[in-house]
């Protein structure tokens, strides 16, 4: 029986790939035992156990920025977080130790690492996080969700998807979708999304936009995420929603979807090909710029600054886009040779690898 540790978190764009790649697992070995190191503030403390996984909480733990007291507690939290892993290592017999990034991910690392248990690295983002660019150096077992990520030994292997995205059909669901959600089966559909807590620079733009769009004939499926400040109100052929747990079905609605760049959307929506406007969040080190170039670089999608997302822009750009079938297929067409739904499969057969490479052949 083989023992898998997986530590991330934190996020959903962490949590949700961690759970696909145990999913790809599980499906390949009925058998296998699985444990997942995360933290109680993380949103795997809720989502690991909903999906029947067994999770470990560890103390969440932000890098000090300067040499003060925080940092003279962090080493004594880093000490106990590690001794942590490496105990549930011993306890579970762990035979590999697989981090998809975050505070979990970090002193899992360095666990597995005293305690010569190999580790798989999974990169999300286009641009690495600190705990997966030290991991890659100790490791080659090293997977990315995006050609050309900057780390030792990366090998692409794209984004490990949530089951009902990889085995969307989009064109068979699209009626149900449309049905689900009281959207016309004969006008162009605008997805808009922020994320869960939505978006205000998308969500105030596309209230200014509205009327130009509805005269347009165009349809607009807005989620405004569960903190949005502003959004329009009730209008023939506008739907708004605070949150949607039925992605799926959104996406399969949806002709072009204008939406933030994070590392999970951007996956999935280039994994079923759908075309898109990414405008990326305005605060971070610029990863989500990163993770849409590919796709703007296919001329699967257009890339707008947080600062240029406009009324104007929108009605300018949106409109003669999605009222374009040809436009839109040919952007479809070049979104799907970007991503990939082999996200999990490839994963894990790199986490085969890394087993193989315990084991000493018979002489």
């Amino acid at each position: 029986m083989t023992s898998y540790l997986l530590a991330g978190g934190g996020t959903a764009g962490h949590v949700n790939p961690m759970l696909a790649i145990a999913d790809e697992i599980r499906r390949r070995d009925a058998s296998a035992r699985i444990v997942m190191i995360g933290t109680k503030e993380g949103l795997e403390s809720r989502l690991v156990p909903e999906r029947g996984y067994d999770l470990h909480t560890i103390a969440r733990l932000p890098f000090p920025r300067k040499p003060d007291a925080r940092a003279l507690r962090f080493i004594s939290g880093w000490n106990k977080a590690v001794r942590d892993v490496q105990d549930v290592i011993a306890d579970r017999e762990v035979d590999v130790v697989i981090g998809v990034g975050g505070y979990a991910a970090a002193p899992a690392y360095v666990a597995a690492r005293r305690s010569g248990v190999p580790v798989v690295v999974h990169e999300a983002n286009a641009k690495p996080g600190l705990a997966n660019r030290m991991a890659a150096r100790w490791t080659k077992f090293v997977g990315v969700a995006f050609e050309g990520t900057c780390l030792p030994n990366a090998r692409f292997v794209g984004m490990p998807l949530r089951p009902e995205i990889q085995s969307l059909d989009l064109t068979a669901a699209r009626e149900q979708a449309r049905e689900l959600f009281g959207l016309a089966q004969d006008h162009p559909v605008l997805l808009v999304t922020g994320g869960s807590l939505g978006a205000n620079r998308l969500n105030e733009a596309v209230a200014g936009a509205l009327p130009a769009l509805l005269r347009a004939g165009i349809h607009v499926l807005h989620i405004t995420g569960e903190k949005a400040s502003s959004a329009p109100g009730r209008e023939p052929g506008y739907v708004a929603l605070p949150y949607c747990d039925r992605m799926d079905l959104a996406f399969a609605a949806a002709d072009l979807v204008l939406s933030r760049a994070g590392a999970s959307t951007v996956s999935e929506i280039s994994a079923l090909g759908i075309p898109a406007v990414f405008v990326p969040y305005a605060v971070g080190n610029g990863e989500q710029r990163l993770n849409a170039q590919a796709a703007v670089d296919a001329h699967g999608a257009l890339l707008v600054s947080d600062a240029d997302l406009t009324t104007d822009w929108l009605t300018h750009h949106i409109i003669p886009v999605i009222s374009s079938s040809r436009t839109l297929a040919k952007m479809g067409k070049a979104m799907a040779s970007v991503g990939t739904r082999l996200g999990s499969e490839l994963t894990v057969n790199l986490v085969e690898e890394a087993l193989a490479s315990r084991v000493t052949p018979a002489p």
